[in-house]
């Protein structure tokens, strides 16, 4: 799930039908000899608006003409049709509303519930604390600490994240490219 939905995430002129079938469009169920197998792509996308709960008139809608809650909700929708073994989320829940947020959270565990490995980067130490297993720190583009997400002690990461030590664990990984 790609930190900038709107550049990276979507094409905003296509429909939501075509922006749900974007990183399968060529498999057999949706086009044999490069022809579109439109009902294919229609049945998959109604499934999906009524399933993410996605708030549209209909899937021909523009995917541009959607607010930041449900633009969110499609990519997401078009991530977890595919049953990912790893769900990379890069900060999912940035500039959507409250009760989006609260539905992408519970999208993102019932992934991981049901296997997927998940790796959530996100600068907001709330749904990082929320969400997460392990939790790894990183300052100055090396990682600094990993600890459990259980009982993880804000104060704690909050030292680490701005180059903090707490005498807790010396080690470092260097993640710099």
């Amino acid at each position: 799930m790609p930190e900038d939905r709107e550049k990276d995430g979507l094409v905003g002129p296509y429909s939501i039908a075509d922006n749900l079938v974007l990183n399968r469009f060529d498999e057999p169920e949706f086009a044999r000899r490069g022809v579109r197998n439109r009902r294919a792509i229609r049945d998959l996308a109604t499934r999906l608006v009524e399933r993410f709960d996605v708030r549209t008139p209909s899937i021909s809608t523009p995917a541009q003409s959607l607010s930041g809650g449900n633009k969110q909700k499609v990519v997401i929708a078009r991530e977890l049709a595919a049953n990912p073994k790893l769900l990379i989320a890069a900060q999912p829940t940035r500039g959507v509303d409250v009760g989006s947020i609260e539905f992408i959270h519970g999208q993102i565990i019932a992934a991981r519930d049901a296997g997927a490995a998940v790796l959530l980067v996100s600068a907001e130490l709330d749904e990082v604390l929320g969400l997460s297993d392990r939790i790894a720190v990183l300052y100055d583009g090396r990682v600094v600490a990993e600890l459990p997400g259980d009982g993880a002690d804000r104060n704690r990461i909050g030292r680490l994240m701005a180059g903090g030590s707490d005498g807790v664990d010396d080690t470092s990984v260097d993640v710099r490219p």
